[in-house]
């Protein structure tokens, strides 16, 4: 660092924190470390009695911390996020809509593990809304090797470490199964469950059948709902192993292409992920979901309205973090639960 009259200071990169004490009003940092001197500064800093300041002395080859913050924003963030005014060498990105967020996690650790430069991010899967906080960067020091920040950038490469995939408003066929509905001997609370949770992200049921424990009758109901243009078919009940539980043959006779049955993840171990013509979803939901909280439909759910295909190491990785702990305030999104893939 130098000493340099203030007056010579603009441009200049300040070394210490700033105190401004003005008599029952303030009595804080008026300006931190790090911060660029401009000529607006000037009179405010000669009115707190400071002639002189020590500022860094910029070498050839180095970066603030600002400008390096800028770099990794631009090394984060893909369309459909904006930064935050960087601040003390920080700058957060901001969701601009609706969406799942994805997180290439490899690249991601590799500049972490760089040295002096760190990104923190949410997890990756999670739905967030406009206006979420995606990230944070920054670098350590003060300041950088430009060099090292070109390392980052390549990294990086031109793809952005986050993408936001908006939700899309799907129109969604619902097919019901059990005789103890078919027949009228208990009241279907299962849809409502399901048209709550589809609310949540602006979709809504377009189609809805009650049918018995026949697997013909279900194989074509998810035929009629296709052909009828639903973009998502939800199958629910019969999807244990008991005998007269005939809905996963059922999906499987629709033509359908099986991804998986069954999911590493309490609530939700029975759950069948299977893909039509067109990359449309057809799932069948275990009996879980219409009495738990949170199960496998909130994990699987936000991929299936943006547009990201599940596959079957997906649904495997979801193992860590897929045990739900049943709190007695749920916090979901916000908590551990399906966070660990």
């Amino acid at each position: 660092m130098k000493l340099i009259r203030t007056q010579d200071a603009v441009g200049h990169i300040l070394c210490h924190d700033m105190t401004q004490i003005i008599k029952g009003v303030t009595k804080d940092a008026a300006f931190r470390k790090g911060h660029v001197v401009t000529e607006a500064d000037i009179p405010v800093l000669l009115s707190m009695g400071k002639e002189n300041l020590y500022v860094w002395e910029m070498e050839p080859g180095m970066l603030h911390e600002n400008e390096a913050a800028e770099i990794l924003y631009r090394i984060c963030a893909g369309e459909k996020m904006r930064p935050t005014p960087v601040k003390e060498g920080k700058i957060e990105v901001i969701a601009e809509e609706d969406g799942l967020l994805l997180v290439d996690d490899a690249r991601l650790r590799a500049i972490n593990g760089m040295g002096e430069i760190m990104i923190a991010t949410r997890h990756g899967h999670c739905p967030v809304k406009k206006g979420d906080k995606l990230a944070g960067t920054r670098i350590i020091p003060l300041i950088i090797r430009e060099e090292k920040m070109r390392e980052a950038e390549a990294i990086g490469g031109d793809t952005p470490l986050l993408t936001l995939k908006p939700f899309r408003k799907k129109k969604v066929g619902i097919v019901t199964t059990g005789s103890e509905v078919f027949h009228g001997r208990i009241t279907d609370t299962f849809t409502p469950v399901i048209e709550e949770k589809l609310a949540e992200y602006g979709s809504e049921m377009g189609m809805h059948e009650i049918l018995d424990d026949d697997k013909e009758a279900i194989a074509a109901a998810v035929r009629r709902m296709l052909d009828a243009g639903m973009d998502l078919i939800l199958c629910t009940g019969g999807m244990s192993v008991d005998p007269d539980d005939r809905t996963p043959a059922a999906i499987r006779d629709s033509g359908a292409r099986v991804v998986s049955y069954g999911a590493p993840v309490l609530p939700g171990a029975m759950l069948m992920v299977a893909y039509a013509g067109g990359g449309r979803p057809v799932a069948g939901l275990p009996g879980c979901v219409m009495y738990a909280k949170r199960t496998v439909f909130d994990l699987v759910l936000p991929l299936f309205l943006a547009d990201v295909p599940v596959t079957a190491e997906d649904l495997a990785a979801m193992g860590q973090g897929g045990l739900c702990l049943g709190c007695p305030v749920c916090t979901y999104p916000n908590c551990g639960f399906g966070k660990g893939w």
